[in-house]
């Protein structure tokens, strides 16, 4: 799984027909702590996340697992809407 912020939306006036409907936003993938880490992707939002949300997005063959995406052509998947993330000390 990947931690991410949601930085802004895809359009796609032409796709592939089994992508009709389905909303693309632009993910930056972050550190733990917010910090971003590599470039941004775009994903299949499949929880309603909204601007500047902190997600969680699988790739690959778990990415076409997600809810109502099997059969289509996605490399990302939004998955999950972040609330917290508490990181252990290691004194913990």
């Amino acid at each position: 799984m990947i931690l991410a912020h949601v930085v802004g939306t895809v359009v796609a006036t032409r796709k592939d027909e089994r992508l009709v409907g389905s909303k693309l936003l632009l993910v930056q993938p972050v550190s733990p702590g917010g910090e971003p880490r590599g470039g941004p992707i775009v994903a299949v939002d499949t929880v309603d996340a909204g601007a500047a949300e902190t997600v969680l997005v699988v790739s690959g063959s778990s990415a076409r697992m997600a809810a109502g995406l099997t059969d289509r052509p996605v490399d990302a998947a939004i998955v999950g809407i972040v609330d917290t993330v508490d990181m252990l000390s290691s004194a913990d």
